[in-house]
């Protein structure tokens, strides 16, 4: 099996038919998909179409990432991507193109994408490289990450982040598996966008998680060196122009031209 794709879900309505089904359009169809469901008592998975490669789990947890770290006891194939219900893979042949990029290069790593916000309505760029500022500043969505399966084996994410697990595990792989991300240059996936993190309470405790993430990996050198950095670039006003629709996509289009310059 090459894919294990992973999608949590808790009272999703419709949205997880939606993520299933864009999963199993795929031209590629070595892949399995492990829903690991929270006791949801809105008849969703019961919508779901019959097929050999879905399995759901069902069962309680603390929360998303406690969640996600129970479908990984349960993954048979060799690299893992986490959907979120409401976010699709982008196009029929996304997991085709992944799986070439893959086989060309075969690291223990994690490979990662571009993601197309529909909150925003604009096409969101990764860093193509990601270096120490990257990981404070910018890292690419998680939807579009693809991680080697192996990179789960010592350990899952820390559920006692609510908004940055998944962060704060990427650093670990970076800075202590001494990982090497690989950036793919395709769009990996359909972002729904608007959850949880965007709510002023969720990026609150998302600005608190960072900076306790990010005092754990870097150093006090680093750190004032990247804040200073921000400040300069005039980080916050570049935030509110990349999320507004009426301006993230010439924000973005000008965003991935430098990357690719």
């Amino acid at each position: 099996m090459l894919f294990s794709i992973i999608i949590a879900s808790f009272n999703p309505g419709v949205e997880l038919k939606k993520t299933v089904d864009s999963i199993l359009e795929q031209s590629l169809t070595d892949y399995e998909i492990i829903i690991k469901d929270a006791i949801s008592q809105d008849n969703s998975l019961e919508s779901l179409p019959k097929d050999t490669r879905i399995r759901v789990i069902s069962q309680k947890d603390s929360g998303i990432y406690d969640g996600m770290n129970q479908a990984l006891q349960h993954i048979t194939g060799e690299y893992v991507l986490f959907l979120n219900c409401g976010d699709y893979l982008y196009e029929r042949d996304t997991l085709e193109k992944m799986a070439s990029v893959i086989s060309k290069d075969k690291q223990e790593t994690i490979y990662y994408g571009n993601q197309y916000n529909r909150k925003a309505g604009a096409f969101v760029s990764a860093n193509p490289s990601i270096d120490g500022f990257a990981c404070y500043r910018h890292l690419p969505c998680h939807q579009a990450c693809v991680y080697s399966r192996t990179l789960f084996s010592e350990r899952g994410y820390n559920a006692s982040y609510a908004v940055r697990a998944d962060y704060e595990h990427f650093l670990w792989c970076y800075y202590v598996k001494k990982i090497v991300p690989v950036y793919m240059d395709l769009v990996v996936c359909s972002y729904e966008g608007g959850g949880f993190s965007e709510t002023k309470k969720g990026m609150e405790l998302s600005a608190a998680e960072h900076k306790e993430i990010t005092e754990k990996y870097m150093s006090k050198r680093e750190l004032q060196s990247y804040r200073l950095k921000l400040l300069l670039t005039l980080a916050p006003v570049r935030k509110m122009v990349a999320e507004n629709p009426m301006t993230a996509k010439l924000y973005q289009s000008i965003k991935t031209a430098i990357y690719r310059k």
